[in-house]
């Protein structure tokens, strides 16, 4: 096995970004791959609420 760093089964070695509503962490996906610059929302919950933030919990 060569130390490719591409995905060969390895998860950890995905890109991801944080949604600009939830600021939860998404990870690559296959039908993301010719738009993934574009991909600013982790699901379409997400997307319907843009407009509104979510408020922060605080750390307990």
């Amino acid at each position: 096995m060569s130390a490719d760093p591409g995905y060969k089964g390895n998860k950890a070695a995905l890109p991801s970004k944080p949604c600009t509503v939830c600021g939860r962490a998404m990870s690559w996906r296959r039908a993301w791959a010719h738009n993934w610059n574009e991909v600013r929302h982790c699901s379409a919950a997400c997307r319907k609420n843009r407009g509104k933030r979510q408020p922060e919990r605080p750390c307990p």
